[in-house]
């Protein structure tokens, strides 16, 4: 058995590994992570054989996480995953490969492995993310913008009268704020994304990923496949293929 950790920019999301499935467990968000919070999530789990470590969140995050590791299973070998220029059959496009967010790094690899076919990845998280992969495993690049949640507290941020809200309204035209930011932080989510399919050939796969990712499918006017965790199944990827 492996262990699988998502630390990402909101929230830590983990699995174990068994036979090469990935069984998920409870995520924690970022505010709640502590020493005990983390010993009531793993301290019912058998020893890994390893711990792979993805993560895009604060380093004392990833100390703590390491610390705890440790304290349970005594010399477990834990791999603090990174973003490479090639492995896996996956070409990264950056030109300094690893500044590419490790996050959208394993989802290229995991798109690849599991579909093996051009694929648009987009990740509806914190941040959106957008990155593209052709038939021959070459990353084409990517974009990014604030997620749904950072487009709202902006607004809220950069005016006076413009309040946050997490509530879910009907999706269109409104006549009162609370629903015009909403529709409008959503649609400006689906406009970036149908746009940039609108740009590539058909035969493209969307596969959606993230804490956003069924509600921003359930609007787009075009197919596409929920994953929820790429990440995780990146993770795997490495250490099946890691000696």
């Amino acid at each position: 058995m492996n262990l699988l950790i998502d630390m990402g920019n909101t929230r830590l999301k983990w699995a174990v590994t068994t036979a090469g499935q990935i069984i998920t467990g409870s995520s924690l968000v970022n505010s709640r992570i502590n020493r005990d919070e983390l010993f009531r999530l793993w301290k019912g789990i058998y020893r890994p054989r390893r711990i792979a470590v993805s993560c895009v969140s604060a380093n004392r995050l990833v100390e703590l996480v390491q610390s705890v590791a440790h304290e349970l299973w005594l010399d477990v070998d834990i791999i603090h995953v990174k973003s490479q220029a090639q492995v896996f059959g996956v070409i990264n496009a950056y030109q300094q490969p690893v500044r590419l967010g490790v996050d959208r790094w394993l989802s290229l690899v995991a798109v690849w492995q599991k579909y093996h076919s051009p694929a648009c990845i987009v990740d509806c998280g914190t941040a959106i993310t957008v990155d593209l992969i052709d038939a021959d495993g070459r990353h084409q690049g990517g974009l990014i913008c604030p997620g749904l949640t950072l487009m709202k507290k902006s607004l809220g941020q950069g005016t006076d009268a413009l309040p946050f809200s997490e509530t879910d309204h009907a999706v269109g035209l409104a006549n009162f704020t609370e629903a015009a930011i909403y529709s409008g932080t959503l649609m400006a989510a689906i406009g970036l994304i149908e746009h940039v399919l609108a740009k590539q050939p058909a035969n493209l796969r969307l596969i959606l990923t993230g804490g956003d990712a069924e509600l921003i499918a359930g609007q787009l006017g075009i197919p596409c496949t929920v994953d929820p965790d790429l990440v995780l199944r990146g993770l795997l990827c490495v250490l099946e293929g890691h000696t």
